[in-house]
């Protein structure tokens, strides 16, 4: 299998699967639910994740558009070959699956305002710009794939926080974020995810960083903390009150620099979220 193939199908599979973390995650939330309308949405949305992986139909009506992170040692190199079969391979993945069609017709303007409506081609749905990491191994290259839906992005946030030199005040500013997100969003459980960094590009790769790289069997205690906090809202799965709002809660910390202010990128991600898959070549 070449490598267009092996993108494709790694689309399928984040579109598809389910992983063990959130498997887990999930009975561990309806064994633990006191509230009976909450257990059974629970129940309702494992049963949903069982079937689209079986069928490799889509898990959301809303399949995303790609995000790609690459995850490359020093003894690994990129070509612009592989740039192009990744492409390829995501345009295939996306006409398989098949997602919805939702790529936007025109020119700049055009496309802002959705005047020449949409293309029938679900692969044309393109990727986001490439984001690269470093990775330990010298001989490491992954590519990490993520399907990004947008109830998650409308209701996303990156801004800065005085924090005063409190990790405490930086985290909890998140967490009231959270719960005013989530009240709105409508398909929980959430894992929310958080990056904290200098800037909002770097803020924002955090955040997509810690969806890639996070597990919900190993939580951090920051992550314990912010969970912990979100599941006393009573917002519970699609709004039915319980206390499983969230599942869990994946963050990434990078550089900071001397200044009064940390920036900081939440984003509410859906039940079905993080989709993802990740590829070792």
């Amino acid at each position: 299998m070449d490598i267009v193939d092996k993108v494709s199908d790694s689309i399928i599979k984040a579109s598809t699967n389910l992983s063990e973390d959130k498997r887990n995650a999930l009975k561990s939330a309806i064994e633990n639910e006191s509230n009976e309308n909450a257990s059974w949405a629970l129940t309702q949305i494992l049963e949903n994740y069982e079937v689209a992986q079986k069928t490799k139909f889509p898990l959301c009506d809303d399949t995303g558009i790609p995000h790609v992170i690459i995850e490359m040692g020093s003894d690994r190199q990129i070509t612009p070959d592989l740039i192009s079969q990744i492409n390829e391979g995501i345009y295939q993945g996306l006409n398989k699956l098949p997602a919805r069609p939702m790529a936007v017709k025109g020119n700049s303007i055009e496309k802002i305002e959705q005047s020449q409506g949409l293309y029938e081609d679900p692969g044309l749905m393109k990727p986001s710009s490439f984001l690269i990491d470093n990775a330990e191994n010298p001989d490491t290259l992954n590519i990490h794939f993520l399907l990004q839906g947008g109830g998650p992005e409308i209701r996303a946030k990156t801004y800065r926080v005085y924090h005063k030199r409190s990790f405490e005040i930086v985290i909890n500013e998140a967490i009231d974020w959270l719960k005013d997100s989530l009240k709105l969003l409508g398909c929980t459980p959430s894992i929310p995810a958080i990056g904290i960094g200098r800037s909002h590009y770097e803020a924002s790769s955090l955040m997509l960083k810690s969806m890639v790289y996070g597990n919900l069997d190993d939580l951090s205690d920051e992550e314990k903390y912010v969970t912990q906090k979100l599941n006393q809202t009573n917002i519970g799965p699609l709004g039915f009150g319980g206390n499983t709002t969230v599942l869990g809660t994946f963050i990434k910390i990078g550089n900071q620099r001397a200044s009064g202010v940390r920036i900081v990128s939440v984003r509410p991600s859906c039940f079905v979220e993080p989709r993802k898959a990740t590829l070792r070549l």
